[in-house]
């Protein structure tokens, strides 16, 4: 038998809401397995990420909440300072509360996954997600 660790979350209602009403569309019996996928995902996701080397091209999209405090300049900032990684960027009004960038990126794999890293840890930002090649 394997071993079972018990973890316990804080977890905004919506989102809850929102994850229980997507797994039980998927057939989920439970919300422990969806989690187990989710950290499965998010791991492989992770791991993936470091595959990929030197010089790249791609696309970060990113979905904030525009109204958390200081957030949008913290975002800011740290693309200023990476501004020879960026290329352009399109900022998407979704919803009265949130946000979406497109950040076009070149450069440098490594470089590119710390900006990633930087803006995703940021409180207030929802998603994060990146396609490089």
């Amino acid at each position: 038998m394997k071993k079972v660790g018990r973890i316990c979350i804080s977890v905004p209602s919506p989102l809850l809401a929102e994850f229980d009403e997507a797994i039980k569309a998927m057939g989920y019996p439970n919300r422990s397995k969806a989690v187990q996928d989710a950290m499965r995902a998010l791991i492989a996701e992770w791991k993936a990420s470091g595959a990929v080397e030197g010089e790249v091209n791609g696309a970060i999209l990113m979905v904030y909440e525009h109204d958390k405090p200081g957030l949008v300049a913290e975002l800011l900032d740290i693309q200023h300072e990476n501004e020879d990684l960026i290329c352009s960027t399109m900022h998407i009004h979704l919803d009265p509360e949130n946000c979406m960038e497109v950040i076009a990126v070149r450069g440098d794999a490594k470089r590119i996954k710390a900006l990633m890293e930087a803006m995703k840890t940021k409180k207030g930002v929802k998603h994060l997600k990146a396609l490089l090649v």
